[in-house]
């Protein structure tokens, strides 16, 4: 396997801490810039996160256009929170509400593309414990700076919480390592040359993002690297060192869950590209136990795999974005 793309395509956060020059960058390309934060219960992480967007890339640096919340319907006050510190908000299910309506992480990104506004839109996770405007920058800068970059994704050390102010040095990145880089090895080696093909953290430029399917729930990560390389080639994309994302652990069931979608959006995306050939349809049924007083229950969880379509071919989207 050739490496080229590492050593070419590979950056440091350190590279681009020269705020002014990407100001000077976005003007002179009269480009707009839009972060996305997509959000479930983040009421103990979101008013950080805006608080430092805000002040240090709106205020004292005019990198960024808007700061926009999309909600997938929570149950605690991150919408009130996110309000109250300036962010725009919007409840997923308010968006383009003559659709169906579903919930997952895909959907509020796919989503918000169409309340936008940026030429290029940066999508942040909303429970980052130890945020910096750095996750922004780090990211727009390669758009910025590189006329053949169209796509730059974040990757990091990742030590876990554990508790309330508990960290754990290592032990992030458990689903990359034991389910889609097997995966990548197996089908597309060049593409293991991305650290952390599933972090959620990334930017890239609209007239990508809106030619591109989004699975509605964590496949969305997987789909968008393989359907991006089809579409425009491997060059187009760059990776970019952030050094640490601390973030809440999930349990090994829960991870299961996030490995079970990830592995259907994978092998549907092979079967298309004709690389496998399935003879039969494969299930949408993650199937668990649970021990419930010396008693083995199942626990089933049903996943359907629906995909939103490119966003330019919804009506409502053409007409706001003056596409003929």
């Amino acid at each position: 396997m050739n490496n080229n793309w590492l050593k070419k395509n590979t950056f440091h956060y350190s590279e681009f801490t020269d705020l002014n020059r990407l100001v000077k960058e976005k003007r002179k390309k009269n480009l707009s810039i839009s972060l996305c934060l997509p959000t479930l219960n983040e009421e103990k992480t979101i008013a950080k996160e805006i608080i430092i967007m805000k002040s240090e890339l709106m205020t004292r640096h005019e990198l960024l256009d808007e700061i926009v919340v999309i909600d997938s319907g929570s149950k605690d006050k991150t919408l009130e929170v996110a309000k109250a510190f300036g962010a725009d908000v919007y409840e997923a299910d308010s968006i383009l509400p003559d659709l169906e309506k579903f919930k997952g992480k895909g959907e509020n990104l796919w989503k918000a593309l169409y309340v936008t506004k940026g030429d290029i839109i940066i999508y942040l996770d909303a429970d980052i414990k130890n945020i910096h405007h750095r996750f922004a920058y780090g990211l727009i800068a390669p758009l910025l700076l590189y006329d053949n970059i169209k796509y730059a994704k974040a990757f990091y050390d990742r030590p876990i919480a554990i508790g309330k102010n508990k960290i754990r040095p290592t032990g992030g990145g458990r689903v990359t390592e034991l389910v889609i880089r097997p995966m990548f090895s197996l089908f597309f080696p060049e593409l293991t040359q991305i650290i952390q093909p599933l972090s959620g953290e990334y930017a890239g430029f609209r007239e990508i993002f809106e030619k591109i399917p989004f699975p509605i729930g964590y496949g969305v990560e997987t789909s968008m690297i393989l359907d991006i390389c089809e579409k425009w080639g491997f060059d187009v994309i760059a990776q970019v060192d952030l050094e640490k994302r601390v973030h809440r652990n999930q349990d090994t069931k829960a991870l299961g869950k996030m490995s079970f979608v990830i592995l259907k959006t994978f092998l549907n995306r092979i079967e298309k590209l004709e690389m496998i050939d399935l003879k039969k349809d494969i299930y949408c049924e993650m199937i668990q136990y649970n021990l419930v007083k010396s008693e083995i229950k199942p626990d089933i969880l049903k996943i359907e795999g629906f995909e939103r379509p490119p966003i330019e071919t919804i009506p409502e989207y053409r007409k706001k974005f003056n596409i003929n």
